[in-house]
C-alpha cells in the first residue's frame, strides 16, 4: 500500500512541466518498520519503474519526504532524479566505483556497525575529485540494509545481487555535470574560547593552551567537583568541538565551521588533570567545548539554508537578506533566481521534531528556506560530510539545475 500511494504521487509529478519525465536514478528510504521487506520493496518499484534503471537508498529510524519527517511508524520515501547515464554510477561491495568513471561528489549509505568506518570514508573521499561525501550510517533497530542496483551490473563472478545489501558502504557518486550544493549544521553553541591541544595521550586532552584540560573545562562550566552533582550535571550537558591544527573552529558568528567535529565528554581523569572524549586527537588540534540546545540548533540550520541561498542567488541575495528574509514568512516564497532541482537531507536520529519543538518542525524550517522543492532523506546513527563523520548534525545537499 506505501509503496502504491508513493507510485501515484510520483507518477502524477513526472506529468507536470517542472519534474522529470524521464527518470533514470531513484533515492529510496524507509523506516525499519519495513527493513525485512525491502527486497520485495525495491522489486516492485523496479518493476512498475522500469524506465529507472539504478536505485540508491537506505533504512532509517525515521525518514523526510518534503516537508515532513515520519518516526517509529512505517513510511518510505522516494525521489527520482532524470540524469544523464555517464553523470553517475550507482556502486556497492558487487559493483564498486570502476576507474572508467570520474567521481567529483558522491552520495553515501554505510553500516555503521563495522570496525573499520572512518577508514571506508577516508578511502571514498579520496576517489572522488572534490573529496566531498555527503550521507550517514544506516540506523536501525532490527535489520540494516540499503539499496544498491545499478544498470551497469556487478562484477564478474559476484551473482546476480538483487540490489539490498547490509554491511560496507554503498551510494551514487556524481561527475562533474551534476552540480551540489551541500552545508553541515552542528546545531550546538560554543561556552568557551577556542583553544590549542598542547599536550594530549590517544583520546585524552591533558593540557590546552598548556594549563591543564580538566582546570580549564571546569572553569569554563564554573563549577567544581568538591560539588560532584552540580559538575556532574554540567559535564553530561557539555561537549567538545575539534578542528584541525591551523583552523579557527568557529565562524563570524559563533557558530561552529564544517571542519569541526562534535564529540561527546566520556570521562575525567583527576590524576593526570585530563578530559576524555570520544576519538582520538593530536597536539596541535584546536578545541573548544560547546553544548547544545533547541534554540542553537535552529539557528544554525537557519544559517546553512541562508548560505546556500545566497550561493544560488549571489547577486540577488546576500547572506544577510536570505537571513533576513528566512526570519519572516516572505522567505517562503520561491524567488525567480532559484535553481533549486531537490534536495537530500540527513540528520541525526536524536534530532528531528522533538528536539525543535514540534513534529516536524526541522524539516519545516529547510522547507520554509527552499521552497516547494522534492526532498528525500532519512535519520541516521552518524552524518557524513567531506571525509568527517559527525553526529548530532544535519547536512543538506541540494541539486541545482
Amino acid at each position: 500500500m506505501a509503496a502504491g500511494l508513493v507510485l501515484a504521487q510520483v507518477r502524477a509529478q513526472m506529468a507536470l512541466p517542472d519534474y522529470a519525465a524521464a527518470p533514470t536514478l531513484g533515492l529510496l528510504y524507509i523506516t525499519d518498520h519495513y527493513a525485512s521487506a525491502a527486497q520485495d520493496i525495491l522489486d516492485h518499484l523496479s518493476a512498475e519503474l522500469p524506465e529507472v534503471t539504478d536505485w540508491s537508498g537506505t533504512v532509517g529510524v525515521g525518514i523526510a519526504a518534503n516537508n515532513a519527517e515520519y518516526f517509529d511508524e512505517p513510511a518510505l520515501s522516494l525521489m527520482l532524479l532524470a540524469l544523464p547515464p555517464d553523470q553517475y554510477r550507482v556502486f556497492s561491495g558487487v559493483a564498486p566505483l570502476g576507474m572508467g568513471f570520474e567521481a567529483h561528489t558522491a552520495l553515501v549509505h554505510v553500516d555503521g556497525s563495522m570496525p573499520d568506518v572512518a577508514e571506508l570514508i577516508h578511502d571514498m573521499a579520496d576517489r572522488t575529485a572534490t573529496g566531498y561525501l555527503f550521507g550517514g550510517l544506516s540506523s536501525s533497530r532490527g535489520a540494516t540494509v540499503q539499496f544498491a542496483l545499478g544498470g551497469n551490473g556487478n562484477v564478474k563472478g559476484q551473482g546476480a545481487a538483487r540490489g539490498v545489501f547490509s554491511g560496507g558502504m554503498c551510494g551514487v557518486a556524481f561527475a562533474e555535470g551534476v552540480s551540489i550544493v551541500s552545508r553541515v549544521t552542528q546545531g550546538c553553541q560554543p561556552i568557551s574560547p577556542v583553544r590549542e591541544i598542547t599536550q594530549v595521550q590517544d583520546n585524552v586532552l591533558l593540557q590546552l593552551n598548556g594549563e591543564p584540560a580538566l582546570a580549564v573545562l571546569l572553569r569554563d562550566l564554573n563549577v567544581s567537583l568538591d560539588e560532584p552533582q552540580r559538575a556532574m550535571q554540567a559535564l553530561r550537558a557539555t561537549l567538545a568541538g575539534i578542528a584541525p591544527e591551523g583552523t579557527g573552529g568557529v565562524g563570524r558568528t559563533g557558530d561552529f565551521g564544517s571542519d569541526v567535529v562534535v564529540r561527546h565528554i566520556i570521562g575525567l581523569d583527576p590524576a593526570r588533570q585530563g578530559v576524555a572524549i570520544s576519538d582520538r586527537a593530536q597536539s596541535g588540534m584546536r578545541v573548544a567545548f560547546c553544548q547544545r540546545n533547541a534554540s542553537a540548533a535552529r539557528a544554525d540550520l537557519v544559517r546553512i539554508c541562508a548560505e546556500i541561498r545566497e550561493e544560488l542567488e549571489p547577486e540577488d541575495m546576500p547572506l544577510a537578506t536570505a537571513s533576513a528574509l528566512l526570519a519572516s514568512e516572505v522567505g517562503s516564497a520561491p524567488h525567480p533566481a532559484r535553481r533549486i532541482a531537490g534536495a537530500v537531507y540527513v540528520s541525526c536520529a536524536g534530532r528531528g521534531g522533538p528536539h525543535f519543538g514540534a513534529p516536524s518542525a526541522e524539516l519545516q524550517i529547510v522547507r520554509h528556506a527552499l521552497g516547494d522543492v522534492p526532498l528525500v532523506g532519512f535519520f541516521a546513527g552518524g552524518e557524513i560530510a567531506r571525509h568527517h563523520l559527525y553526529g548530532y548534525t544535519g547536512v543538506l545537499t541540494v541539486f541545482t539545475a
